[in-house]
């Protein structure tokens, strides 16, 4: 009955905290996550043109390709001679486009972006336009002094308005060098929201879109949902997610991946700002695009399931039931130790959840290849799936706590009792007391401490009694004091049964129903 199970439960559960406190925002992981980001997808881009003899869009006029010093240049672009402009305009495209160390603080010193920006509108000449346009890309791709010497010269309002333009090219150069200016961070972001980029952009999306064009915009679309400090206004959040929610059917891997971005960026933030990505209906094909076998993808997918589950109850249940914890096992055996860790993290926000979450886990046999994370992973990686099991340990059922140690938990928690990171040692002790009272609670304290024994758990927890740390040694003098101080002389008598494979047992009273697994 669920009084008498509240009532069994109270003496072990952790009932100073909810799932709301137990569930970890990606606040504590976010700097190395952004790392983690593939390099050919930054927040800026510099549009290189590889071969000498690359056909360039909207160029008519056949001039030479003649080398001109940055002198020279500035010469040609205040010349009255439009042939002269357009050769000193595509010369310094190239000299920005083509170089390994492109000389944008040249650009910048002789005064020539105004000179660019003073070429946009000329839309009886789209193919002056067009280099202009991307001699600006390629300075806002530098650094954000750089990027900030293109926006004072008023560039956002004549880039907003060649997304109009007739020519296709002309457009999607556009779009790069916005996306360039709003991936520089929020103040630049909303600054080109503030111009009304987001109507003309969408638009661009159609149908019969070109591949590489779709991917510019969903990059640039990415980049005006990234940065939290502010956040994207959430009119603008509103606006893109319907878009987003067609770009992830989209077959185009890059299209594929910038959207996912996109969604994690949105998600990154507070319930509200998840609660509007889950009812976009994006989570089932999200959980999808987890079987997929690009990393590009999978990588995003899995950031943005994980932000949503550091969310509500509500929130979390969304994703348990579009099946995602079933995939979950796959991606604990991944390659990648990125996707392990952030698979570890996943599910340590769903075991921060309610019983029926937590259940859920278990049911998807993942507490196996967590042990299994603990025992043989990276550091990082097993940090998270400590988490996860601690969790467990905190807000499930004796059963779930019982199918945790015989996942073969215990080894491996008091394995890494002998680490330096304080916070996780914290958090093995607070698992270890959960499965000590909870043991303790269906009358079996004295086999599940021989356990902790048996796995050097006590040496481990008797020596961070020294630990440098006041939160460790009273911890550990708390577990010691209250489960291990009493034992000495009965330990040959406590001895728990062993299976046929010669295992510790620890099972819940004959009293209780079995775990439905």
């Amino acid at each position: 009955m669920p009084g008498i199970e509240n009532n069994r439960l109270a003496s072990f559960k952790n009932k100073g905290r909810d799932g709301g406190e137990m569930r970890r925002r990606r606040q504590e992981v976010t700097v190395e996550l952004r790392k983690a980001k593939k390099d050919d997808n930054l927040m800026k881009r510099r549009n290189i043109q590889l071969e000498e003899d690359a056909p360039l869009p909207l160029q008519e006029q056949k001039q030479p390709t003649v080398a001109m010093t940055v002198e020279e240049i500035v010469a040609g672009v205040n010349s009255n001679d439009a042939s002269k402009q357009f050769q000193a305009v595509q010369a310094a495209r190239k000299m920005l486009s083509r170089e390994r160390h492109p000389p944008i603080n040249s650009i910048i010193r002789a005064d020539l972006i105004p000179k660019f920006v003073e070429f946009l509108p000329y839309d009886d000449n789209p193919a002056i336009q067009f280099e202009a346009a991307w001699a600006l890309t390629n300075i806002a791709s530098g650094t954000p002094e750089q990027t900030m010497a293109v926006v004072r010269a008023n560039v956002i309002p004549h880039l907003v308005k060649l997304l109009s333009s007739p020519q296709e090219n002309v457009r999607e150069q556009a779009v790069w060098a916005l996306g360039n200016i709003a991936g520089d961070g929020a103040v630049l972001r909303d600054e080109v929201i503030r111009h009304g980029v987001l109507g003309p952009l969408l638009q661009l999306i159609t149908p019969t879109t070109s591949g590489p064009y779709l991917r510019n915009i969903t990059w640039t679309l990415s980049n005006l949902c990234r940065n939290k400090n502010p956040a994207p206004p959430d009119e603008v959040v509103m606006g893109i997610l319907p878009a987003l929610g067609s770009l992830i059917y989209n077959c185009d891997k890059e299209v594929l991946a910038d959207a996912c971005w996109a969604l994690s960026y949105l998600t990154d933030g507070t319930n509200q700002r998840i609660n509007h990505v889950v009812r976009a209906g994006v989570v089932p094909r999200l959980v999808q695009l987890l079987a997929c076998e690009e990393i590009s993808v999978v990588t995003p997918t899995l950031r943005t399931l994980g932000n949503i589950v550091t969310g509500t109850d509500e929130q979390t249940q969304a994703v348990v039931d579009a099946g995602a914890l079933p995939l979950m096992y796959a991606l604990l055996h991944h390659s990648k130790p990125n996707i392990k860790k952030e698979s570890c993290w996943t599910i340590s926000n769903v075991t921060a959840g309610n019983v029926a979450q937590i259940n859920e886990v278990v049911k998807a046999g993942l507490l196996k290849p967590l042990v299994e994370v603990m025992a043989k992973g990276d550091y990082k990686c097993q940090k998270e799936a400590c988490w996860a099991v601690t969790n467990l340990t905190s807000g499930g059922t004796v059963e779930h706590i019982v199918a945790a140690v015989e996942a073969g938990c215990l080894k491996p928690l008091c394995n890494l009792l002998a680490v330096q990171d304080t916070k996780i040692i914290l958090v093995i002790l607070e698992a270890l007391n959960n499965i000590l009272a909870a043991g303790e609670s269906v009358g079996q304290l004295e086999q599940v401490a021989l356990l902790i024994e048996e796995c050097e758990g006590l040496d481990k927890i008797e020596k961070l009694q020294d630990h440098e740390k006041t939160e460790v040694y009273e911890e550990a003098v708390k577990l010691i004091e209250r489960y291990f101080s009493e034992q000495g002389a009965e330990e040959a008598q406590l001895a728990p049964e062993t299976n046929a494979k010669n295992e510790f047992e620890f099972n819940p009273m004959v009293s209780q129903q079995p775990i439905a697994i």
